[in-house]
Protein backbone atom coordinates (compact mmCIF):
# COMPACT_ATOMS: atom_id res chain seq x y z
CA UNK A 1 0.00 0.00 0.00
CA UNK A 2 1.09 3.58 -0.67
CA UNK A 3 2.00 5.79 2.27
CA UNK A 4 0.23 9.11 2.82
CA UNK A 5 3.20 11.13 1.46
CA UNK A 6 3.17 8.98 -1.70
CA UNK A 7 -0.58 9.47 -2.09
CA UNK A 8 -0.17 13.23 -1.70
CA UNK A 9 2.65 13.23 -4.28
CA UNK A 10 0.56 11.26 -6.79
CA UNK A 11 -2.39 13.55 -6.15
CA UNK A 12 -0.16 16.56 -6.84
CA UNK A 13 0.95 15.11 -10.19
CA UNK A 14 -2.63 14.37 -11.22
CA UNK A 15 -3.76 17.86 -10.24
CA UNK A 16 -0.84 19.40 -12.14
CA UNK A 17 -1.86 17.57 -15.34
CA UNK A 18 -5.47 18.66 -14.87
CA UNK A 19 -4.41 22.29 -14.26
CA UNK A 20 -2.34 22.33 -17.47
CA UNK A 21 -5.23 20.86 -19.45
CA UNK A 22 -7.55 23.53 -18.05
CA UNK A 23 -5.22 26.29 -19.30
CA UNK A 24 -4.89 24.65 -22.74
CA UNK A 25 -8.60 23.97 -23.26
CA UNK A 26 -9.90 27.26 -21.85
CA UNK A 27 -7.44 29.32 -23.91
CA UNK A 28 -8.33 27.29 -27.01
CA UNK A 29 -11.87 28.70 -26.70
CA UNK A 30 -10.89 32.36 -26.43
CA UNK A 31 -10.33 33.25 -30.12
CA UNK A 32 -11.43 30.43 -32.38
CA UNK A 33 -15.23 30.97 -32.00
CA UNK A 34 -14.76 34.52 -33.36
CA UNK A 35 -11.99 33.92 -35.91
CA UNK A 36 -13.95 31.02 -37.46
CA UNK A 37 -16.72 33.39 -38.61
CA UNK A 38 -14.81 35.42 -41.25
CA UNK A 39 -14.06 32.56 -43.70
CA UNK A 40 -17.75 31.52 -43.89
CA UNK A 41 -19.34 34.98 -43.76
CA UNK A 42 -20.49 34.78 -47.37
CA UNK A 43 -22.28 31.50 -46.68
CA UNK A 44 -23.94 32.90 -43.55
CA UNK A 45 -24.96 36.04 -45.44
CA UNK A 46 -26.52 34.03 -48.25
CA UNK A 47 -28.28 31.56 -45.95
CA UNK A 48 -29.87 34.16 -43.68
CA UNK A 49 -30.10 37.13 -46.05
CA UNK A 50 -27.89 39.45 -44.02
CA UNK A 51 -27.00 42.99 -45.07
CA UNK A 52 -23.55 44.54 -44.56
CA UNK A 53 -24.46 46.07 -41.20
CA UNK A 54 -25.75 42.76 -39.86
CA UNK A 55 -22.62 40.98 -41.09
CA UNK A 56 -20.38 43.48 -39.30
CA UNK A 57 -22.35 42.92 -36.09
CA UNK A 58 -21.23 39.27 -35.94
CA UNK A 59 -17.69 40.37 -35.09
CA UNK A 60 -18.58 43.66 -33.37
CA UNK A 61 -20.88 42.12 -30.73
CA UNK A 62 -18.19 39.95 -29.03
CA UNK A 63 -15.71 42.85 -29.01
CA UNK A 64 -18.36 45.10 -27.49
CA UNK A 65 -18.97 42.48 -24.79
CA UNK A 66 -15.23 42.37 -24.03
CA UNK A 67 -15.06 46.15 -23.67
CA UNK A 68 -18.17 46.53 -21.50
CA UNK A 69 -18.07 43.42 -19.31
CA UNK A 70 -14.39 42.82 -18.48
CA UNK A 71 -14.32 45.16 -15.47
CA UNK A 72 -17.64 43.78 -14.17
CA UNK A 73 -16.28 40.23 -14.43
CA UNK A 74 -13.18 41.16 -12.42
CA UNK A 75 -15.31 42.79 -9.71
CA UNK A 76 -17.46 39.68 -9.24
CA UNK A 77 -14.62 37.17 -9.57
CA UNK A 78 -14.22 36.76 -5.79
CA UNK A 79 -17.77 35.38 -5.50
CA UNK A 80 -16.69 31.97 -6.82
CA UNK A 81 -13.60 29.81 -6.97
CA UNK A 82 -11.56 30.43 -10.12
CA UNK A 83 -12.33 26.96 -11.48
CA UNK A 84 -16.09 27.41 -11.05
CA UNK A 85 -15.92 30.83 -12.69
CA UNK A 86 -14.11 29.30 -15.68
CA UNK A 87 -16.73 26.54 -15.79
CA UNK A 88 -19.52 29.13 -15.95
CA UNK A 89 -17.66 30.88 -18.79
CA UNK A 90 -17.56 27.66 -20.84
CA UNK A 91 -21.24 26.93 -20.09
CA UNK A 92 -22.20 30.40 -21.34
CA UNK A 93 -19.91 30.01 -24.36
CA UNK A 94 -21.33 26.58 -25.21
CA UNK A 95 -24.88 27.93 -25.01
CA UNK A 96 -23.93 30.78 -27.34
CA UNK A 97 -22.23 28.44 -29.81
CA UNK A 98 -25.38 26.29 -29.90
CA UNK A 99 -27.71 29.27 -30.40
CA UNK A 100 -25.56 30.64 -33.21
CA UNK A 101 -26.02 27.60 -35.44
CA UNK A 102 -29.76 27.09 -34.98
CA UNK A 103 -30.43 28.96 -38.25
CA UNK A 104 -32.49 31.88 -36.93
CA UNK A 105 -31.28 35.45 -37.48
CA UNK A 106 -32.07 36.52 -33.92
CA UNK A 107 -30.49 33.38 -32.48
CA UNK A 108 -27.38 34.20 -34.50
CA UNK A 109 -27.05 37.57 -32.76
CA UNK A 110 -28.15 36.31 -29.34
CA UNK A 111 -25.61 33.52 -29.62
CA UNK A 112 -22.92 36.09 -30.42
CA UNK A 113 -23.79 37.95 -27.20
CA UNK A 114 -23.42 34.81 -25.09
CA UNK A 115 -20.21 33.88 -26.94
CA UNK A 116 -18.76 37.33 -26.21
CA UNK A 117 -19.69 37.09 -22.53
CA UNK A 118 -18.28 33.57 -22.17
CA UNK A 119 -14.98 34.51 -23.82
CA UNK A 120 -14.86 37.74 -21.79
CA UNK A 121 -14.98 35.76 -18.53
CA UNK A 122 -12.28 33.39 -19.75
CA UNK A 123 -10.06 36.26 -20.92
CA UNK A 124 -10.25 37.99 -17.55
CA UNK A 125 -10.05 35.01 -15.18
CA UNK A 126 -7.47 32.75 -16.88
CA UNK A 127 -4.42 34.92 -16.01
CA UNK A 128 -5.52 34.74 -12.35
CA UNK A 129 -5.86 30.96 -12.68
CA UNK A 130 -2.28 30.79 -14.00
CA UNK A 131 -0.93 32.96 -11.20
CA UNK A 132 -2.86 30.98 -8.58
CA UNK A 133 -1.95 27.48 -9.76
CA UNK A 134 1.50 28.05 -11.28
CA UNK A 135 3.16 30.77 -9.16
CA UNK A 136 6.67 29.52 -10.06
CA UNK A 137 5.94 28.79 -13.74
CA UNK A 138 4.05 31.93 -14.76
CA UNK A 139 6.20 32.52 -17.86
CA UNK A 140 5.90 28.93 -19.12
CA UNK A 141 2.16 28.70 -18.53
CA UNK A 142 1.51 32.12 -20.06
CA UNK A 143 3.37 30.86 -23.12
CA UNK A 144 1.21 27.72 -23.23
CA UNK A 145 -1.87 29.93 -22.81
CA UNK A 146 -0.85 32.17 -25.73
CA UNK A 147 0.15 29.28 -28.00
CA UNK A 148 -3.11 27.39 -27.43
CA UNK A 149 -5.11 30.52 -28.21
CA UNK A 150 -3.16 31.38 -31.37
CA UNK A 151 -2.91 27.81 -32.65
CA UNK A 152 -6.67 27.23 -32.55
CA UNK A 153 -7.19 30.71 -34.08
CA UNK A 154 -4.89 29.75 -36.95
CA UNK A 155 -6.76 26.47 -37.44
CA UNK A 156 -10.09 28.31 -37.33
CA UNK A 157 -9.03 30.84 -39.96
CA UNK A 158 -7.47 28.24 -42.24
CA UNK A 159 -9.88 25.32 -41.99
CA UNK A 160 -13.35 26.75 -41.29
CA UNK A 161 -14.57 26.18 -44.83
CA UNK A 162 -13.05 22.68 -44.98
CA UNK A 163 -14.61 21.76 -41.63
CA UNK A 164 -18.03 22.69 -43.01
CA UNK A 165 -17.39 20.45 -46.01
CA UNK A 166 -16.08 17.54 -43.91
CA UNK A 167 -19.01 17.63 -41.49
CA UNK A 168 -21.57 18.05 -44.25
CA UNK A 169 -23.32 20.87 -42.34
CA UNK A 170 -21.80 23.83 -44.19
CA UNK A 171 -21.33 27.01 -42.19
CA UNK A 172 -23.18 25.47 -39.23
CA UNK A 173 -20.55 22.75 -39.06
CA UNK A 174 -17.75 25.32 -39.35
CA UNK A 175 -19.09 27.35 -36.42
CA UNK A 176 -20.52 24.50 -34.37
CA UNK A 177 -17.36 22.37 -34.28
CA UNK A 178 -15.96 24.56 -31.49
CA UNK A 179 -18.64 23.21 -29.17
CA UNK A 180 -16.46 20.09 -28.88
CA UNK A 181 -13.51 22.03 -27.44
CA UNK A 182 -15.79 23.89 -25.03
CA UNK A 183 -17.34 20.63 -23.80
CA UNK A 184 -13.88 19.07 -23.35
CA UNK A 185 -12.94 22.10 -21.24
CA UNK A 186 -16.08 21.62 -19.14
CA UNK A 187 -15.21 17.97 -18.56
CA UNK A 188 -11.67 18.78 -17.39
CA UNK A 189 -12.87 21.58 -15.11
CA UNK A 190 -15.44 19.21 -13.62
CA UNK A 191 -12.68 16.69 -12.95
CA UNK A 192 -10.61 19.38 -11.24
CA UNK A 193 -13.47 20.43 -8.97
CA UNK A 194 -14.25 16.81 -8.07
CA UNK A 195 -10.56 16.07 -7.47
CA UNK A 196 -10.17 19.11 -5.22
CA UNK A 197 -13.17 18.06 -3.15
CA UNK A 198 -11.57 14.66 -2.55
CA UNK A 199 -8.19 16.22 -1.79
CA UNK A 200 -9.08 19.26 0.25
CA UNK A 201 -5.45 19.88 1.20
CA UNK A 202 -4.58 20.27 -2.51
CA UNK A 203 -7.15 22.96 -3.18
CA UNK A 204 -5.59 26.18 -4.38
CA UNK A 205 -8.45 27.76 -6.26
CA UNK A 206 -10.01 29.98 -3.60
CA UNK A 207 -9.62 33.61 -4.58
CA UNK A 208 -8.73 36.34 -2.14
CA UNK A 209 -10.60 39.63 -2.11
CA UNK A 210 -8.90 42.91 -3.03
CA UNK A 211 -10.21 46.43 -2.39
CA UNK A 212 -7.48 48.00 -4.52
CA UNK A 213 -8.84 50.50 -7.10
CA UNK A 214 -7.01 49.54 -10.29
CA UNK A 215 -8.18 52.67 -12.11
CA UNK A 216 -6.12 54.85 -9.76
CA UNK A 217 -2.88 53.10 -10.70
CA UNK A 218 -0.72 54.79 -13.39
CA UNK A 219 1.00 51.46 -14.00
CA UNK A 220 -2.35 49.77 -14.61
CA UNK A 221 -3.25 52.46 -17.14
CA UNK A 222 0.09 52.00 -18.92
CA UNK A 223 -0.51 48.24 -19.20
CA UNK A 224 -4.08 48.79 -20.39
CA UNK A 225 -3.18 51.32 -23.09
CA UNK A 226 -0.24 49.19 -24.25
CA UNK A 227 -2.54 46.20 -24.61
CA UNK A 228 -5.16 48.28 -26.41
CA UNK A 229 -2.74 49.69 -28.98
CA UNK A 230 -1.12 46.35 -29.74
CA UNK A 231 -4.63 44.93 -30.24
CA UNK A 232 -5.50 47.88 -32.47
CA UNK A 233 -2.47 47.11 -34.66
CA UNK A 234 -3.46 43.45 -34.89
CA UNK A 235 -7.17 43.96 -35.67
CA UNK A 236 -6.49 46.68 -38.25
CA UNK A 237 -4.28 44.33 -40.23
CA UNK A 238 -6.47 41.25 -39.75
CA UNK A 239 -9.50 43.22 -40.95
CA UNK A 240 -8.02 45.07 -43.91
CA UNK A 241 -4.96 43.12 -45.06
CA UNK A 242 -6.79 41.01 -47.69
CA UNK A 243 -8.40 44.13 -49.19
CA UNK A 244 -5.25 46.22 -49.30
CA UNK A 245 -3.16 43.39 -50.76
CA UNK A 246 -5.78 42.96 -53.48
CA UNK A 247 -5.46 46.68 -54.20
CA UNK A 248 -1.70 46.10 -54.44
CA UNK A 249 -2.42 43.67 -57.31
CA UNK A 250 -1.96 40.50 -55.28
CA UNK A 251 -4.20 37.57 -56.19
CA UNK A 252 -7.09 37.09 -53.76
CA UNK A 253 -6.26 33.46 -52.97
CA UNK A 254 -2.68 34.41 -52.06
CA UNK A 255 -3.81 36.87 -49.37
CA UNK A 256 -4.98 33.94 -47.25
CA UNK A 257 -1.45 32.56 -47.18
CA UNK A 258 -0.17 35.90 -45.90
CA UNK A 259 -2.60 35.69 -42.96
CA UNK A 260 -1.54 32.09 -42.39
CA UNK A 261 2.15 33.08 -42.22
CA UNK A 262 1.32 35.80 -39.66
CA UNK A 263 -0.63 33.40 -37.43
CA UNK A 264 1.92 30.58 -37.66
CA UNK A 265 4.83 32.94 -36.90
CA UNK A 266 3.04 34.17 -33.79
CA UNK A 267 2.86 30.69 -32.24
CA UNK A 268 6.52 29.96 -31.31
CA UNK A 269 7.10 33.60 -30.43
CA UNK A 270 4.09 33.70 -28.13
CA UNK A 271 5.39 30.60 -26.36
CA UNK A 272 9.01 31.71 -25.88
CA UNK A 273 8.40 35.37 -25.00
CA UNK A 274 6.76 34.91 -21.57
CA UNK A 275 9.40 32.36 -20.52
CA UNK A 276 12.23 34.74 -21.39
CA UNK A 277 10.47 37.92 -20.26
CA UNK A 278 9.53 36.49 -16.85
CA UNK A 279 13.24 36.03 -16.08
CA UNK A 280 14.13 39.63 -16.95
CA UNK A 281 14.28 42.39 -14.35
CA UNK A 282 12.22 44.56 -16.69
CA UNK A 283 11.12 44.13 -20.29
CA UNK A 284 11.90 47.53 -21.80
CA UNK A 285 14.36 46.09 -24.31
CA UNK A 286 11.53 43.89 -25.61
CA UNK A 287 9.31 46.97 -26.00
CA UNK A 288 12.01 48.63 -28.12
CA UNK A 289 12.28 45.50 -30.27
CA UNK A 290 8.50 45.10 -30.66
CA UNK A 291 7.84 48.71 -31.61
CA UNK A 292 10.80 48.82 -34.00
CA UNK A 293 9.42 45.80 -35.85
CA UNK A 294 5.88 47.20 -35.93
CA UNK A 295 7.03 50.61 -37.16
CA UNK A 296 9.23 48.92 -39.78
CA UNK A 297 6.34 46.79 -41.04
CA UNK A 298 4.11 49.83 -41.55
CA UNK A 299 6.87 51.59 -43.51
CA UNK A 300 7.36 48.48 -45.66
CA UNK A 301 3.70 48.76 -46.69
CA UNK A 302 4.14 52.47 -47.45
CA UNK A 303 7.33 52.06 -49.47
CA UNK A 304 7.16 48.51 -50.87
CA UNK A 305 3.43 47.72 -50.85
CA UNK A 306 3.16 43.96 -51.57
CA UNK A 307 6.86 43.48 -52.34
CA UNK A 308 8.58 41.30 -49.73
CA UNK A 309 5.13 40.67 -48.30
CA UNK A 310 5.97 37.28 -46.78
CA UNK A 311 8.98 38.77 -45.00
CA UNK A 312 6.71 41.53 -43.75
CA UNK A 313 4.19 38.89 -42.62
CA UNK A 314 6.92 37.24 -40.53
CA UNK A 315 7.82 40.63 -39.00
CA UNK A 316 4.15 41.26 -38.16
CA UNK A 317 3.81 37.78 -36.66
CA UNK A 318 6.90 38.18 -34.49
CA UNK A 319 5.95 41.63 -33.23
CA UNK A 320 2.31 40.72 -32.52
CA UNK A 321 3.23 37.44 -30.89
CA UNK A 322 5.63 39.28 -28.59
CA UNK A 323 3.29 42.15 -27.78
CA UNK A 324 0.25 39.97 -27.07
CA UNK A 325 2.04 37.47 -24.81
CA UNK A 326 3.86 40.28 -23.01
CA UNK A 327 0.54 42.02 -22.33
CA UNK A 328 -0.86 38.84 -20.77
CA UNK A 329 2.34 38.32 -18.76
CA UNK A 330 2.04 41.80 -17.23
CA UNK A 331 -1.25 40.78 -15.60
CA UNK A 332 0.60 38.22 -13.46
CA UNK A 333 4.05 39.76 -13.01
CA UNK A 334 2.88 43.30 -12.21
CA UNK A 335 0.51 42.26 -9.39
CA UNK A 336 1.05 40.89 -5.89
CA UNK A 337 -1.90 38.47 -5.68
CA UNK A 338 -4.45 36.59 -7.79
CA UNK A 339 -7.30 39.00 -7.05
CA UNK A 340 -5.36 41.94 -8.45
CA UNK A 341 -4.15 39.87 -11.40
CA UNK A 342 -7.81 39.37 -12.34
CA UNK A 343 -8.58 43.04 -11.69
CA UNK A 344 -5.83 44.31 -13.99
CA UNK A 345 -6.86 41.70 -16.56
CA UNK A 346 -10.40 43.07 -16.43
CA UNK A 347 -9.32 46.69 -16.66
CA UNK A 348 -6.74 46.14 -19.41
CA UNK A 349 -9.09 44.13 -21.58
CA UNK A 350 -11.98 46.54 -21.07
CA UNK A 351 -9.90 49.62 -21.88
CA UNK A 352 -7.83 47.75 -24.45
CA UNK A 353 -10.68 46.38 -26.55
CA UNK A 354 -12.42 49.74 -26.43
CA UNK A 355 -9.28 51.30 -27.94
CA UNK A 356 -8.88 48.43 -30.43
CA UNK A 357 -12.50 48.71 -31.59
CA UNK A 358 -11.79 52.15 -33.07
CA UNK A 359 -8.81 50.93 -35.09
CA UNK A 360 -10.36 49.16 -38.11
CA UNK A 361 -13.02 51.86 -38.80
CA UNK A 362 -10.41 54.65 -38.65
CA UNK A 363 -7.99 52.64 -40.79
CA UNK A 364 -10.74 52.04 -43.37
CA UNK A 365 -12.01 55.64 -43.29
CA UNK A 366 -8.52 56.96 -43.98
CA UNK A 367 -8.43 54.69 -47.04
CA UNK A 368 -11.63 56.36 -48.29
CA UNK A 369 -9.74 59.66 -48.09
CA UNK A 370 -6.44 58.32 -49.45
CA UNK A 371 -6.87 55.31 -51.76
CA UNK A 372 -3.14 54.53 -51.66
CA UNK A 373 -3.50 53.26 -48.04
CA UNK A 374 -0.51 55.40 -47.02
CA UNK A 375 -2.53 57.54 -44.62
CA UNK A 376 -3.91 54.39 -43.01
CA UNK A 377 -0.39 53.14 -42.33
CA UNK A 378 0.74 56.55 -41.08
CA UNK A 379 -2.11 56.24 -38.56
CA UNK A 380 -0.74 52.83 -37.50
CA UNK A 381 2.77 54.30 -37.24
CA UNK A 382 1.51 57.01 -34.87
CA UNK A 383 -0.29 54.35 -32.81
CA UNK A 384 2.98 52.40 -32.53
CA UNK A 385 4.83 55.49 -31.25
CA UNK A 386 2.19 56.04 -28.56
CA UNK A 387 2.34 52.34 -27.77
CA UNK A 388 6.12 52.64 -27.33
CA UNK A 389 5.67 55.34 -24.67
CA UNK A 390 3.16 53.39 -22.60
CA UNK A 391 4.94 50.11 -23.22
CA UNK A 392 8.17 51.47 -21.72
CA UNK A 393 6.22 52.50 -18.63
CA UNK A 394 4.41 49.17 -18.39
CA UNK A 395 7.68 47.24 -18.73
CA UNK A 396 9.29 48.86 -15.69
CA UNK A 397 9.81 46.54 -12.74
CA UNK A 398 6.93 48.08 -10.80
CA UNK A 399 3.70 46.55 -9.49
CA UNK A 400 0.33 48.19 -10.10
CA UNK A 401 -0.19 48.47 -6.34
CA UNK A 402 2.89 50.72 -5.87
Amino acid sequence: MMTKPEKRKNASYILLIINVLVVVLVSSNLRSPIISVAPVLSDVREALGLDNFQVSMLTSIPLFMFATCSVLVSRFSHKFSISRFLMYSLIILSFGLFLRITGSLWMLFLGSIFIGLGICIGNVVTPGYVKNNFPKQIGLMTGIFAVSMNLTAALASGFSVRIGEWTGFGWRGSLGIWLIIAILGLIVLSLEIIFNKKNADQTKTALSVSDFNMFKSPQAWSISIFMGLQSLFYYCLMTWLPSLLTDYNMQAESTGWVLFVIQITMIPVAFCCPIIASKMKDQRILIVFICTLMFGSTMMFVWLQSQWIYLNAVIIGISNGLSFSLSILFFSTRTKNCANAIKISGMAQSVGYLIAAFGPPVFGKLHDWDVSWKSSFYFLSCAVMVMFYFGMRAAKNKNVEE
